[in-house]
Order: structure tokens, then sequence, then C-alpha cells
């Protein structure tokens, strides 16, 4: 069989591995890096796809099945991500597919009816959560609220720190967990370190990162396609259960916060789900009306339209003094 190889495939190419998707039913991801398909006389017997660490898009003929032609496909994929540099790897793919994937280094995270999630370290999920309970709250917090907010924070904004502050007065210890991927306007350290100095004062609030695991190209991609996705499309059920079966369920989560969503059709479908989702195991779903400042809600959108029209007084009303002193240093535009 021929091996072809796409950085994604464009034109026709890209057509006719959409069409294949379809056959087999899957649907081909705008967010593809790269493609590789297994050919034999003119037709394709496979194909793969690479988005960042996560392999998706994983399809064999029925007549190639049994074949190794997945066994292929994965093997090309792995080699084409440690050529990135990506060692740490996902595969997104059917739950049928489970006994197939094992067999070829991966381990299972979580499933619904219709989505697998797996990765190449065993026991991967468990051993990121565990390093977490260095936080976990006295035995007087017993029964009481433990609660978490997932954040982005593109910038961190005073949004960000009246969501924080309002959860933390509900709770015994709230853990806030600032997206790892690096997909934003600001880096992800520099997002985690600015929520981190705006919280400081903050005494049962722990900050840390979500990893790989929510809010992440392997869990809920998305998020990172909000130009391209409808909101009728979104899914994030598959983030959802990982957050509550592998973050919530050891760390003894019960209460999650978000803040109210006038802007963002991909972010208000995301709570609603969660709104739906959560109770089943045992969490609740508590929303704080966003904060407003100016007669106008405070959004990190509105902030970085300001910064590109370089009104940094606006932006300074609506960040805390750490972010401020980050854009006027080093950040967009004054990277030296």
């Amino acid at each position: 069989m021929e091996l072809q190889t796409g950085f994604p495939f464009r034109g026709e190419a890209q057509e006719e591995l959409r069409g294949f998707l379809e056959q087999n039913g899957l649907k081909y991801d705008e967010g593809i890096e790269y493609s590789v398909m297994l050919r034999e006389e003119n037709r394709i017997a496979a194909s793969g796809s690479l988005d960042g660490p996560v392999l998706k898009c994983i399809a064999v003929s029925p007549d190639f099945q049994g074949s190794g032609a997945a066994a292929q496909i994965v093997t090309e994929l792995v080699g084409e991500a440690a050529r990135r540099g990506q060692y740490h790897l996902f595969i997104f793919t059917k739950p049928e597919n489970e006994e197939l994937f094992g067999s070829l280094g991966f381990f299972p995270i979580s499933k619904n009816d219709t989505v697998l999630l797996m990765e190449n370290k065993k026991e991967g999920i468990q051993n990121f959560v565990s390093s977490l309970q260095k936080d976990a709250p006295s035995p007087d917090a017993k029964n009481k609220n433990l609660g978490a907010v997932v954040v982005n924070c593109n910038p961190f904004s005073w949004g960000h720190r009246y969501l924080i502050t309002n959860a933390a007065k509900q709770c015994a210890l709230l853990y806030v967990f600032v997206v790892a991927e690096n997909k934003s306007a600001f880096p992800a350290e520099i997002r985690r370190n600015l929520v981190i100095a705006g919280t400081a004062d903050l005494p049962n609030v722990r900050v840390h990162s979500t990893g790989p695991y929510l809010v992440s190209s392997a869990t809920f991609p998305d998020y990172f396609m909000k130009d391209t996705v409808s909101p009728e499309q979104v899914n994030a059920g598959l983030d959802i259960a990982v957050f509550a079966e592998h973050f919530a369920k050891p760390l003894g989560i019960n209460v999650r916060f978000v803040g109210t969503e006038p802007f963002d059709p991909v972010t208000l479908k995301y709570n609603r789900q969660m709104a739906e989702i959560l109770p089943r195991y045992n969490i609740r779903l508590v929303e704080i009306p966003r904060l407003e400042i100016g007669g106008e809600a405070v959004s990190a959108s509105r902030i970085r339209k300001l910064l590109r029209e370089g009104n940094f007084e606006a932006v300074r009303e609506l960040t805390p003094p750490a972010v401020m002193d980050y854009l006027l240093t080093r950040g967009p535009g004054n990277e030296g």
C-alpha cells in the first residue's frame, strides 16, 4: 500500500479524505495539522490525522480491517508527533476501538456512547491529579464546599478576579485551573502566573494548570475553533466527564463555578451542558453574574480589542496591576 502525507491535505485530496471519513462515520476536524492516508489501487484504505498531541480521525475501510493498517497509521502519526517534539499523546476515537489502540500502547481516560479518549501514559491523568492533592483541605473542611473554576484568562481581568473572589467566599477551598493549551494570545505560563499574582491574597485559593486534561485539544477542541464551529455542534460532554471523574472525585470537589456568558455562544453552550451533566456526578454548577465596569460586562475579548487599538488607559480600568505591569513591559508589542 502507498503512504501519502499532507500538512494537512488541501484541495481534492482533502475532499477525498472528508468523504472517506464520512463513509466511516467520522467528521473531518478543521484543527487538523497533519494527515496520512494509506492507498490501495487509487482508493483510501485507512487514514489518520494529528492535531497537536492528539491523534484523531483514524479510520480503516471495512475491506482492510485486520490488515495492520491502523497500526501503520498510528506509527506514522506517532513518528510525526515526535518530530514535532510531542511525546505525550492522546487518541480521540470510537469506544469500540479501545482494544485495538490499547494494543498500540494507549490507555483509556474517559468515554461516552460515541467517543473514547486515550493517552500513551499509563495512569497519566491519575498521576497528574495526585500531584494536586498536596492542597487537600484540612479535616475541618469536611462536608463543606470544595469548589473549582476553570478559566483561560486571556488575559486575567477584574472580571476573573470577581468570579474567583465570590466563588472563594462560598468554599473551604477553591481550585482555580488555568487552561494550559497554548492557543491564546497570551502564553499559558504567563496567564497562570498572572492569575497567581492576582489572587495571592486569597488564602483558600489554589491555582493550578489544567495540564492537557481540561479544556484542551484532547478533551474540548471546539473551544479553540470558535470561528468555525457553530454552537449547535459543540459537544463538551467528554471534557465535563474528565473533570467530574478524574478531578472532582479524587479532590472532593462538589461545586463548580462559572460566570454568566453574554458574548461567547460556544462557552455558553459549554455552561449549559455542565448544568445538565454535572448533577449526575453530585456536583452543583453555580453561575455568578459577570462583573460590569462602565456599564459593560468585563471580558477578555474586550480587553484584547482595546489592546489592538492601543487604548492602554481603558485596559488599565479592566485589569489588575500585575497584568498592566506585564503589558507595559513584556506584553504584545513590547516583547523586547
